[in-house]
């Protein structure tokens, strides 16, 4: 079969010709059917993220399940799925506590099947699979406990989006922060994760909501999810705008859609005394951010970080499912443009240069 692989960090995927074992004990067959372009992918294809290549990429799709190994009673053949980037061994602390983004039941590396082996090759080399998925493929082996059955009248774009951008950004304002009805929200960076912290705010009953980018595309789609304000931050200083429109205290909550030493000075800083700042974009692994804290002592402010939005993927994923499909949650507008596998490159090209919310390789 065909699957996008990581080689070398030199900012492409090389579409190549592999080999896929069978499921094993626990496992499943997943034929992929959408996956979306995400900018954790590309952490990992220009050297920001320091794995171990080559490596199958991709971590944001759906598909049907072909088969189940041994053992496997959570999917069945023919389940639609939503594939999760995280385990969910069931029995750890994190598990036990409703934090199962967090698992830490199992040992083995997270580009390896739980039994630390591969199930893909390539001229007889094991291939690793991001996050044990690797959805840049056409079709994945995995462990069962990674995907989340969901109701077969969910479109493969939109289905696909709600593995990561969607429950990220919804979830960084619903199951991290909390949001209560008619607080003050500052949301920088409108990219996929940002759109829907956004929307999560909206969805939250938030009265205030600002929208914070460099392009004035993505402030006018941050209008459309449920922004109030919009700041262009190439022509104005947020922090002295948010100030300014919320009387010269500063938000109850601020979100770092990007991930960065500036974004996150950037929401400390935008918060009121007693308000939160979360990071929700996913940083190079070397940034460092200078905190000040006497001011966060002084001022009793929260910074958070929220790894996929700290949402539980086995229930949260079809909450969101029927959120779409009640016409609730907007999904339609991230899809901005369709791929076949073999043009993926473009799709990282559009991406990095701001062109789309998110692009989707479709699988026929």
């Amino acid at each position: 079969m065909k699957a996008a692989v990581c080689f070398e960090p030199n900012g492409r995927l090389d579409v190549v010709d592999v080999e896929q074992e069978p499921p094993r004990a626990g496992e499943a067959r997943v034929k992929v059917m959408a996956a979306g372009v995400c900018h954790s992918d590309w952490h990992i294809m220009n050297g920001d993220w320091q794995v171990p290549l080559p490596m199958v990429l991709g971590h944001e799709a759906a598909g049907v399940v072909e088969e189940v190994g041994p053992g496997a009673a959570s999917v069945r053949p023919g389940d639609h799925v939503i594939f999760s980037f995280r385990p969910h061994c069931g029995r750890c602390l994190y598990c036990s506590i409703g934090r199962s983004i967090l698992c830490d039941g199992h040992t083995s590396p997270r580009w390896l099947m739980l039994d630390g082996t591969h199930r893909l090759r390539r001229n007889g080399t094991g291939l690793n699979q991001m996050a044990r998925i690797g959805t840049f493929a056409e079709a994945v082996v995995c462990p069962a406990e990674m995907l989340v059955p969901i109701r077969k009248e969910m479109p493969w774009p939109q289905a696909a989006l709600l593995g990561c951008c969607v429950p990220t950004g919804w979830g960084a304002v619903n199951r991290c922060a909390r949001v209560e009805a008619g607080a003050s929200v500052v949301v920088i960076g409108c990219g996929g994760v940002g759109l829907n912290i956004v929307q999560g705010a909206r969805l939250a009953g938030a009265g205030m909501i600002v929208a914070c980018d460099l392009l004035d595309s993505k402030l006018a789609l941050a209008r459309t999810f449920g922004a109030t304000h919009l700041l262009d931050a190439s022509r104005e200083p947020v922090v002295d705008r948010v100030r300014a429109l919320t009387g010269g205290r500063g938000a109850d909550y601020a979100f770092d859609g990007i991930g960065s030493e500036a974004t996150t000075l950037q929401i400390l800083d935008a918060v009121r005394p007693g308000g939160t700042a979360v990071i929700v974009g996913m940083a190079p692994m070397a940034t460092r951010a200078p905190i000040p804290p006497y001011l966060m002592a002084l001022q009793e402010k929260t910074l958070r970080g929220t790894m996929y939005g700290s949402v539980r993927p086995n229930l949260d994923f079809p909450i969101l499912v029927d959120l779409y499909l009640e016409g609730r949650l907007a999904v339609d507008p991230l899809v901005s443009r369709t791929y076949k596998l073999e043009e993926i490159n473009d799709g990282f090209a559009a991406m990095r240069g701001g062109q789309v919310a998110r692009g989707v390789v479709v699988f026929s």
